[in-house]
């Protein structure tokens, strides 16, 4: 039975590893994390992370072939194959701040991963890191003479949250990496035979190491560019009383292009698109591609402009101030069926909102507990409430910031009558019927859509 670890236990390799403890029996799976907290929450009832339909797997395979724990050098001796999956986020010092990966954790796992091996090992890129950081990692690994051959593997992840156990059930692909050596193809021959006990061949590809790790950045920036192209044109559409819905769907339906990642909204968050674009803008800039990096930039560029511009409409709309009215925040995580709020839209929002000193009640089905960490400096400015009908009693609007699927079941007459008027919602994911809600009342504002105002 050969040993499978994953260095890492966030929302890339729990669901990862859980998935292939599923799928392949006959490997032991050990996943370990220096947080003790979080190892001890995945061996419990309440997961470290929520994430549809993840528990019942765990639940399967966990201390049957599935095993968390907080020994890390123990376990590196032990396997055969190592997954690194440990934070890479966007450095905030020094050269490339803002713009390069940090990747003081992943050097540090490398050289961990050196000390305790006596065995060969193949080592498996899982983290999404710049192109050619395979390269430093071998001349990490290969500066001993302790007679332990490493082979390093490019295998990014391609998880949407929300979504990760049915993207990681049946992939669009799965891309593995490495050398054209023997023991490169040897290594991906590994790996391709893990992920063949459940994905189709024709699914699974292989690349050189290079193509593997920059395809994850291009994936990432072209879904990005997607957002950001349709958001500048949701301005344009209010600009004109177009209807950014109706030309999404125009424009979406020509094969050459597609319908996916053309819905308007106040922007893309999580914890991997802005980073991944940042990143590739940089190393474009290192290789003195400064026109392709200012290209990419304005990806991220118009991000932060969308967000701007969804609080100076709110401000515009309601008579040029928000001081002191109760604006009720509906959803706080980058998306639905997460409670993650890395690089949400709704920080950003809510800290504009709150310098021009609105009141904000808070509320999220899953994500209250990180909201409060990331508004922490505001905390005596915000309430917090689960209850959207408690929250909304004496508002003078509400933003729905979240595409939570029961924010669109709300009884919005009977919210609507707490509420003082004039009474706004701001409907930042046009997820609700906006016709029905101007019926009851509302003065309503969605993004890429002509204002509907009884003012």
């Amino acid at each position: 039975m050969k040993n499978i670890l994953c260095i890492g236990a966030g929302y890339v390799g729990g669901p990862t590893m859980a998935m292939i403890a599923k799928k392949c029996p006959e490997y032991t799976i050990t996943v370990v994390d220096i947080n003790e907290d979080r190892i001890q929450k995945w061996q419990s009832d309440t997961l470290p992370i929520y994430e549809p339909d993840l528990k019942p797997i765990v639940e399967e395979t966990l201390n049957k072939n599935l095993f968390f724990s907080t020994d890390v050098s123990g376990n590196i001796s032990k396997a055969d194959i190592i997954f690194v999956s440990v934070n890479t986020p966007t450095k905030t010092f020094g050269i490339g701040a803002g713009k390069a990966a940090d990747l003081q954790y992943w050097e540090k796992t490398a050289r961990q991963i050196l000390t305790h091996s006596n065995s060969n090992k193949i080592v498996v890129e899982k983290s999404t890191l710049p192109v050619r950081t395979a390269e430093a990692m071998e001349r990490i690994l290969n500066s001993h003479d302790k007679g332990v051959h490493f082979e390093v593997l490019s295998n990014p992840e391609f998880l949407a949250e929300g979504t990760a156990i049915r993207d990681l059930m049946n992939p669009d692909r799965v891309l593995i990496g490495g050398h054209n050596s023997k023991s490169g193809q040897e290594a991906v021959s590994e790996l391709v035979k893990i992920y063949a006990h459940w994905v189709s061949p024709e699914k699974i590809l292989t690349t050189n190491l290079w193509s593997s790790e920059l395809s994850k950045l291009v994936a990432n920036a072209f879904l990005s560019q997607r957002i950001s192209s349709i958001n500048a044109i949701s301005a344009l559409c209010e600009a004109t009383e177009a209807d950014v819905e109706e030309v999404s769907k125009a424009i979406g339906t020509d094969s050459r292009i597609g319908s996916k990642f053309l819905n308007a909204s106040i922007g893309f968050g999580g914890s991997c698109f802005q980073k991944d674009i940042l990143n590739m803008v940089y190393l474009c800039e290192y290789y003195g591609l400064s026109e392709v990096a200012n290209y990419w930039e304005q990806v991220v560029f118009m991000n932060n402009y969308q967000k701007q511009r969804f609080v100076t409409r709110m401000i515009k709309s309601m008579f040029n101030t928000v001081v002191d009215k109760k604006i009720v925040i509906l959803g706080f995580a980058f998306k639905a069926n997460t409670g993650d709020t890395r690089e949400s839209p709704a920080i950003d929002i809510c800290k504009q909102l709150l310098e021009e000193r609105a009141s904000l009640t808070i509320s999220d089905p899953k994500a209250v507990k990180n909201a409060k960490k990331d508004l922490e400096q505001f905390i005596d400015q915000i309430e917090f409430e689960l209850d959207p009908y408690t929250a909304a009693t004496n508002a003078h609007a509400l933003a729905i910031l979240t595409e939570w699927e029961e924010y669109k079941s709300l009884d919005y007459k009977k919210i609507f009558d707490t509420m003082i008027k004039p009474a706004f919602i701001f409907d930042g994911r046009n997820i609700l019927d906006h016709q029905k809600l101007f019926d009851i009342g509302y003065n309503v504002y969605a993004v890429g859509k002509p204002e509907l105002s009884h003012l």
